[in-house]
């Protein structure tokens, strides 16, 4: 048997039908109905059926096979020390416009890792680009159906397609999209859109070019390549500029109004970013679609917005706001990227017309660390943060009584910044309570005016071309 084939149980869940049987942490999972496991997708797939019979391989080296009745898709509680149980895929790319290859060095080894990998697309949401993948993984996705699929496009050019990954099979890849649409595997796509290059004709000919795989790929987001200023030796960008905004907004509303006749789809988006930098109104939320791009930040803006003023109404009809009104008195600070910091002012203003004992200072905090282009609150280091809310800090007369950080700042499940400041330092070089707020509109109102606000745990950044994925 194949050292990939034996799989190593780190835990097993209370109550569960592992612990019936006595399987314990350290056992090593050899088949399932005498079939090895290659990953999480084979184990997922084969223990959906009601009579089940595993082979698990004891400390002492002993084999136990054991029989098991259940109900269909019941889990059997069974956590493995690899959450994918093999090893994850690498990038086999070098993408013009590759966020991580633009970041500084000395930074911890976890964030230089590209992945490129089928199943955390799947499990995670990540995108991929379809390059190091085989026939035999298109036939998996397609056995197991998994859904939805996330891929990163960015152009249906083949020749360009493999100029910007710097890859000669970029191009020949794309076919595997019409495979995955003739077996209604449900897809997502992205185009890191690159001034100069896959703009203009090129997008109109991608977004034409994909419409071909509607109903099944159900959405597109047009997003710009973020740019740091760890940029030598890299392939010559150019930042996009408001006109060119413009330009890319009004080829995708024309494809959206097409896409709805047809699908009831708006299909193709373009990211906040471009309707911030053009200048422009957010679309209205049922042009969303659902929200099916957020990872992207597609409509983040207008759900957060939408949420929070719902948030607002609910609150002003209870039974208890007036006295609330009256009552409540606190003065705290909101710090953002500064993409978002025009909306978060609204936001503000609303909740101050609503409770008048509010006082809420916004502050953007421009990013010295990779460089002012990078606006996302995302990428906001613990340093730049400490500094810039100092600053403005000491223009006040009365200090805040809190400091407010949109949860993505953070490390998942931990309270560390990108560049391994804690919440920790950030408190004592501030004097100010930090509070981290969770993504929702909701969760906002409420550390706003909540003084027992329980801040959310922050969000994975630990590959954090999350923030910019695939860029």
């Amino acid at each position: 048997m194949k050292k990939t084939d034996r799989h190593v149980i780190k835990e097993v869940l209370p109550g569960s039908i592992a612990e019936e049987l006595e399987v314990e942490a350290g056992d090593v999972l050899l088949a399932v109905n005498d079939e090895p496991v290659e990953d999480v997708f084979d184990y997922r797939f084969l223990i959906q059926d009601s009579w089940l019979t595993l082979l698990i391989e004891k400390a002492d080296g002993e084999q136990w096979e054991l029989e098991i009745e259940k109900d269909e898709e019941e889990d059997l509680g069974i956590i493995f020390e690899n959450d994918l149980m093999s090893e994850y895929r690498s990038c086999s790319n070098q993408c013009i416009f590759c966020f991580i290859d633009q970041m500084p060095p000395g930074m911890r080894e976890t964030l230089y890792f590209k992945d490129d990998d089928s199943r955390l697309s799947f499990l995670q949401g990540n995108y991929i680009t379809l390059t190091n993948m085989s026939e035999k993984d298109i036939d998996r996705i397609i056995r197991f159906h998994l859904a939805p699929i996330n891929i990163s496009i960015h152009t249906t050019n083949p020749e360009l397609r493999c100029k910007m990954l710097h890859n000669r099979f970029a191009g020949e890849k794309l076919a595997y999209l019409k495979r995955l649409y003739d077996h209604q595997i449900e897809m997502n796509g992205q185009i890191v859109l690159c001034r100069g290059i896959n703009d203009g004709s090129e997008l109109e000919r991608t977004i034409r070019d994909l419409m071909e795989y509607l109903p099944f790929l159900r959405s597109v987001s047009v997003v710009p390549a973020g740019l740091t200023k760890y940029r030598d030796g890299l392939y010559p960008l150019e930042l996009h500029q408001k006109e060119d905004a413009c330009r890319v907004i009004d080829l995708v509303e024309s494809f959206q109004e097409e896409c709805y006749r047809t699908y009831g789809l708006h299909f193709i988006h373009a990211s906040d970013e471009f309707y911030l930098l053009a200048e422009r109104p957010l679309p209205e939320e049922e042009r969303y679609d659902g929200y099916l791009q957020l990872e992207n930040g597609v409509g983040m803006m207008r759900l957060l917005q939408e949420e929070f003023l719902e948030a607002v109404r609910e609150e002003t009809e209870k039974e208890t706001y007036e006295q609330q009104r009256n009552t409540l008195k606190r003065t705290l600070r909101i710090a953002t990227g500064a993409l978002a910091c025009p909306l978060l002012e609204t936001l503000a203003e609303t909740a101050m017309k609503a409770w008048p004992g509010l006082e809420i200072r916004v502050t953007p905090i421009r990013n010295r660390f990779f460089g002012e282009t990078i606006t996302v609150s995302g990428l906001v280091t613990g340093q730049d943060l400490v500094a810039q809310v100092l600053e403005a800090e000491n223009k006040e007369i009365v200090r805040s009584q809190g400091l407010l950080v949109p949860c993505n700042m953070l490390r998942y499940g931990e309270r560390v910044f990108l560049d391994d400041m804690t919440t920790d330092d950030v408190e004592r070089e501030t004097g100010l309570p930090l509070i981290p707020v969770g993504a929702e509109g909701k969760d906002l109102l409420g550390a706003l005016l909540q003084e027992d606000y329980v801040p959310a745990p922050g969000q994975d950044r630990e590959v954090y071309i999350k923030a910019y994925p695939e860029r």
